[in-house]
C-alpha cells in the first residue's frame, strides 16, 4: 500500500512539473506553419467505432444462435421467428449505422 501512495505520489508529481515544461514558447522560430492540431478525437471516435462493430457482431451472433435454436426445438414456428429474426437484425443494424455516424461526426470527417 506504501509503495502505491509513493507511486501515486510520483505520478502526480510528474503531471504538475510537466504542463509548465510543456507551456514554454521555442527560442527558435519554425520555418514551416503548423496548421494541424492533434487531439484524442480521432482516436476516441476509432475505439467508438470498433465497440460498436464488436456490439454489433455480438449481437448478430447471439440474434442468429437463439432464432436457430427456436428453430430447432420447434420446427412449426420456424417461419415467424425468422420473420422475427430479420427485423431485430434490422433495428441492430441501424442502431449500429447511427452510431458510426456519431463516432465519426465526433472525429470531424465530413460524411454527408
Amino acid at each position: 500500500m506504501k509503495a502505491l501512495r509513493q507511486a501515486l505520489a510520483a505520478v502526480a508529481v510528474f503531471l504538475v512539473a510537466a504542463a509548465p515544461a510543456f507551456a514554454q514558447q521555442r527560442t527558435q522560430p519554425t520555418t514551416v506553419p503548423q496548421t494541424e492540431v492533434l487531439s484524442g478525437a480521432g482516436l476516441g471516435a476509432g475505439l467508438g467505432a470498433a465497440l460498436v462493430i464488436i456490439g454489433a457482431g455480438y449481437g448478430f451472433g447471439r440474434i442468429g444462435s437463439a432464432a436457430l435454436e427456436s428453430m430447432a426445438r420447434q420446427p412449426e414456428v420456424a417461419g415467424r421467428v425468422q420473420v422475427a429474426m430479420i427485423i431485430i437484425a434490422a433495428l441492430l443494424e441501424g442502431a449500429t449505422f447511427f452510431a458510426l455516424l456519431i463516432c465519426l461526426n465526433l472525429a470531424g470527417v465530413a460524411w454527408w
